[in-house]
C-alpha cells in the first residue's frame, strides 16, 4: 500500500513525531522514507539565495538544512528502514508538494505545527496548504 513515504520536517517536536509515525508505517509496509527539509527563502524561486536583502552563502543554507535533518533524526532508531535525506529551497508547501510528486510518494507525513505561533502566523500553516493540494494521502501528526 505505502512504498514511498515523504516526511517533511522543520526539526520541531511535531516533525519528530511525524517521523516516528512514518517509521512505524514504513516498517509495516516495507516502505522507504524521504526526509525533506525546505529552506524557506522567498527569493529561491528566482534562483537567488537572498533573505531580507542579505546574500546567504549556499554552504550556510546547506549546513542549516543538515542540522535540521540531524536534529529530527537525533535519538530515533530508524532500524532497517531506508531513510534518504533531502534539502531544497523555496516556499515550504509548494516544495513539499513538488517533492511528493517527483518521489511518486504514496503518503506524505508531517507535523501539525511548526515552530510556534509567531512563525505560524507569518508563514501560515504549511500542513493546511499541503493537505488540499496533495495528489496522495497526507497524514498530519500531532
Amino acid at each position: 500500500m505505502f512504498k514511498k513515504i515523504l516526511v517533511a520536517t522543520d526539526a520541531s517536536e511535531y516533525s519528530r513525531r511525524a517521523l516516528i509515525t512514518a517509521l512505524e508505517i514504513a516498517q509495516k509496509y516495507d516502505a522507504e522514507i524521504e526526509l525533506l527539509f525546505v529552506s524557506y527563502i522567498r527569493e529561491a524561486y528566482w534562483g537567488n539565495n537572498v533573505a531580507y536583502g542579505i546574500l546567504i552563502p549556499q554552504e550556510q543554507i546547506d549546513e542549516a538544512g543538515e542540522q535540521a535533518l540531524e536534529a529530527t533524526l537525533q535519538g530515533i532508531d530508524v532500524g532497517n528502514i531506508s531513510v534518504k535525506k533531502k534539502i531544497v529551497q523555496g516556499y515550504p508547501s509548494t516544495m513539499i508538494l513538488e517533492e511528493a510528486k517527483k518521489l511518486e510518494a504514496d503518503l506524505v507525513v508531517m507535523g501539525s505545527h511548526g515552530y510556534g505561533p509567531i512563525t505560524g502566523s507569518l508563514l501560515g500553516s504549511v500542513s493546511q496548504r499541503v493537505l488540499p493540494r496533495a495528489e496522495c494521502p497526507v497524514l498530519i501528526v500531532k
